[in-house]
């Protein structure tokens, strides 16, 4: 991929949806084709503009096994709690 600089990440997203408490939360599987992630693959809920929290994201060296590891992480927690906080989102910080 000569056109990407050696810092870019470009990733291939397949996306699913969670309705939750009559709420959709969508998460995102990332697949790194250039650059680095946390693991192969990437699985990362997000309400579209706002993403979870790192600790709720699930990897693996698989979609399903990324997917898997999200859908534990996120089993009995609120949609709420997975976002950051409007302060820190407002800050900047990664949460």
């Amino acid at each position: 991929m000569n056109d990407l600089h050696e810092t870019d990440i470009l990733t291939k997203v397949t996306k699913y949806n969670l309705i939750r408490a009559g709420r959709m939360l969508h998460i995102d599987i990332h697949e790194a084709l250039h650059g680095q992630l946390a693991g192969k693959f990437v699985a990362v809920p997000n309400l579209i503009s706002i993403v979870a929290k790192q600790e709720y994201q699930g990897v693996g060296e698989t979609e399903a096994q990324a997917l898997s590891d999200c859908l534990v992480k996120i089993k009995d927690v609120a949609i709420e709690k997975m976002m950051p906080t409007h302060k820190n989102r407002a800050e900047g910080e990664e949460s």
